[in-house]
Parts: structure tokens; sequence; C-alpha cells
């Protein structure tokens, strides 16, 4: 008698998923991307392996979609790198579908941990652009909605100028009050201590300045939206860019505290409830 199998799920993906990862190299790369994203330059100096090896497998994970890579916005010359979160996860939990039911993995319910602070010492973020009109907006309003009280979150920019008015329309239509929010200058945190400085712009993170206490340095390379000439087009990227947040910022909550070592774990708002393979 033949066991049922799932219509859902897609034993080839599951197939290809095995095939990219049966490497040392290529699960290094997952690893390295894991929480910033690199030029092709710095995953060559971080494996110290040759550039065309590195460039083997990089095709290897694209071509199971689990990478994205786009030209600098800093410098036409480099290319960044970025983990696909989304579809690692959908494709890791129908592989495990496909070797067994048991094995999916289904995100647990979580209480609201957000008001119940495990310890005395909150989280200290830093987010960076240029302008600070954004990116940087967008990025500090999902760390402070899914940290709550665990979490002292800023950005700034290092040529502040205002917060772009699509950027407001962003937060107003995912209820968040545009109100605090305004472009503030890099200089008035530079000397402070933070947990994690994280820049969400390629200009910046190529002049990024040094911070007291060795902040984890992050980057997170998303495209600037006034480089696109219509109002529409700016809007659907920053709404992309909302969306990637949700899954960056809970992936950075459930690493551990880099003071107290504990999880702050953020509400289980369905950072992947919406993969696609």
């Amino acid at each position: 008698m033949n066991a049922p199998v799932s219509n859902t799920v897609a034993p080839l993906d599951a197939v290809r998923l095995f095939k990219a990862l049966a490497d040392e190299t290529r699960i290094a790369i997952v690893r390295l991307l894991a929480f910033t994203d690199l030029r092709g330059g710095e995953i060559v100096t971080h494996l110290q392996l040759p550039q065309n090896a590195v460039s083997y497998h990089l095709k290897q994970l694209r071509d199971v979609g689990l990478l994205h890579d786009h030209r600098s916005h800093a410098d036409a010359r480099d290319i960044y790198y970025s983990l696909d979160v989304r579809r690692m996860h959908a494709l890791y939990r129908d592989a495990g579908r496909v070797l067994h039911p048991s094995l999916t993995d289904e995100e647990p319910a979580a209480g609201d941990y957000r008001t119940k602070p495990a310890h005395d010492r909150p989280l200290h973020v830093l987010f960076l652009c240029t302008h600070n009109s954004a990116r940087s907006q967008l990025a500090e309003a999902v760390l402070r909605r899914q940290g709550g009280a665990l979490v002292e979150v800023v950005s700034a920019g290092s040529e502040p100028t205002t917060v772009h008015p699509i950027a407001l329309d962003v937060l107003r239509a995912h209820d968040v009050d545009p109100r605090p929010h305004h472009a503030k200058s890099l200089d008035a945190f530079v000397g402070r201590s933070f947990d994690q400085v994280i820049t969400v712009c390629d200009r910046v993170n190529d002049h990024c300045p040094v911070f007291p206490d060795d902040p984890v340095r992050l980057h997170w390379s998303f495209p600037d939206p006034t480089r696109l000439p219509d109002a529409e087009g700016q809007r659907q990227l920053l709404e992309g860019i909302w969306d990637e947040l949700q899954v960056r910022v809970s992936l950075l909550l459930n690493e551990p505290h880099p003071a107290t070592g504990q999880r702050i774990r953020p509400l289980a708002t369905g950072a992947f409830a919406h993969a696609r393979v």
C-alpha cells in the first residue's frame, strides 16, 4: 500500500536544498550571511578561498534561490550578497515534510515578551543611513515594535535631512505613529555605547565610524528609494523593505543578548507566515 504524499510538498526542491547545502563551503557562506550582507570580496576574505571557488559556490546557492545579489549603491563595481531567509525557511520546512510529517518546523505560540522584561539590561541598537529619511526610520520602527521594552533603538544619518513622506505613509499604514520619527545626525551618537550598530545604506557602510565597547557591526544592504523616479515605485520599494525588516529583526531578537546571553524572543508576528518557495 502506498503512503499518502501531500500535494503541497515538492520533493525536487528538497533534493535541490540538500545538494546545495551538502558542502562545507556553502554552509559557511550561509552562516556568514545569516545576519549581515557582504560583498563578494569580503566573503573571499572570510573563507580564505580563491575568488573563482567562491563564485562557484555562490552560484550554487543562487540557483536554488537561497541568495540574492545586487550592485552596491555606493560603488557599482561591488556586489552585495544577502540570504533569502524566507526562502530558506520554506525549503527547510518542506524538506522536513518530505522526510517525515513529524519534522515540520511550525512556529510555536508565544506570549507577549515585549512587556515582560527578562532582565534589566535592554538591547541597545543604532540604525544608520545617509539621510535617516526612510530605510533607517522603518528599521527603527520595526525593532521597537518587536522588541518593546526590551530594546532601546535609535536611528541616525551621516547627512540627515527630513523623513521621507512616503516612509511616513508606510508607518501609518502599519499602525505606527509617525510623530516621534524625525531625522537625527550621526554626530549626536558618536561616543555612545551600543550593542549593535546596523547600517542599512551602502554609502554609510563604507564610512561607518568606530563606537565604544566594540559593538556588533551588521550591514543590511537595502536599495535607496530616492533613486527611483516615481512615487509609486518608491512606495513599493519601501513596503518591500518593511516586509524584509520583519524577518531580519525577528532573527536578530532571537540571538543571545550580547551582554546577558538571554534571548528577547519577539512576539510570533508571522515573520515566516508568508514564506514562499
